[in-house]
């Protein structure tokens, strides 16, 4: 049985709806007993992030550091602490090190967290409200990325591509990633990884990626279908579901007048170049591109 297909409009509520509810879910999934890349755990810090670093042992330790462009940053006692490349359990186990060593403590106590995110960046594009880059947060997942960029558009598919970004000039693999996701090659190939939209927007949360730093995010437009003749609101309609019925697409022209004849139903359809028409049924399935024509009832 095909699936419902949503009018443009009430489709992109719903989309706007399931990503802040999805968002609000997020950190709960995201905290798994194995940290999957991309949590915070896994953060490679960089120029401009702020850190937040307490020490146990002396209140002076404690405070907000920001990473300069050179990738250090100055903290008290030891000096000049290079941080940039490092996860935050890599920056904790430096500056540990660099107390011991220097004789200031036998087992310093010292965690670092993120304050703020600013080094890294994800990028959406595509049939969003708000295309354009965004900070990568420790344990960004695709839905936080489609919130900050406002949500799909109307016009979008039930589809997103994720290219993966480099790290060290090496694609970031496909660990953690569900396999049936992982798509063959979009653009330079390795690290692309498909997501259905649709599943996403239902509640389906293997769809929701983790995001690596350098991602793109593209959401890809929905292709239309064009329906004329006795219907009304005649036009072109973007169509999101991979199995329309014609009734379907005829309820997104806001459905057949009282002067229609749903009975001699016909669709124009381009094949190898050449121009089709074939009756239809309102149980037929669409092709992206066809033209729905209803025409006048005899009588």
């Amino acid at each position: 049985m095909a699936r419902p297909l949503l009018v443009s409009h009430v489709m992109d509520t719903r989309s706007l709806v399931a990503v802040v509810m999805l968002a609000v879910a997020t950190p709960a999934f995201a905290q798994e007993p194995t940290a999957a890349p991309g949590q915070e755990g896994d953060y490679f810090v960089g120029a401009q992030d702020v850190l937040v670093i307490t020490s146990y042992d002396q209140a002076d330790l404690t405070g907000k550091f920001t990473i300069e462009t050179d990738g250090s940053f100055s903290y008290p006692m030891i000096g000049r602490v290079q941080a940039g490349g490092l996860t935050l359990r890599g920056v904790e186990s430096k500056i540990r090190t660099e107390l011991i060593e220097q004789g200031f403590f036998k087992d310093p106590q010292i965690t670092v967290a993120i304050e703020t995110y600013r080094s890294q960046k994800i990028y959406v594009v595509g049939e969003v409200r708000t295309p354009g880059a965004y900070a990568l947060s420790g344990n960004m997942r695709l839905v936080e990325a489609l919130a900050l960029a406002g949500s799909t558009q109307p016009t979008a598919s039930g589809e997103a591509v994720i290219v993966r970004g480099a790290r060290n000039g090496v694609v970031e693999g496909s660990k953690g990633i569900p396999p049936a996701l992982l798509a063959g090659p979009v653009g330079s190939g390795d690290g692309a990884i498909r997501v259905d939209l649709r599943l996403l927007e239902s509640g389906d949360l293997a769809q929701n990626i983790p995001l690596h730093a350098g991602d793109t995010i593209f959401v890809l437009r929905a292709e239309s279908v064009y329906v004329f003749g006795q219907v009304k609101n005649p036009g072109a309609y973007p169509v999101r579901a991979r199995e329309t019925t014609v009734l379907q697409a005829l309820s997104l022209a806001s459905g057949v007048t009282d002067r229609g004849a749903t009975g001699r139903i016909k669709i124009v359809r381009i094949v190898d170049g050449k121009k089709e028409e074939v009756r239809a049924e309102l149980t037929d399935f669409i092709q992206p591109r066809d033209t729905i024509i209803v025409p006048e009832r005899f009588f």
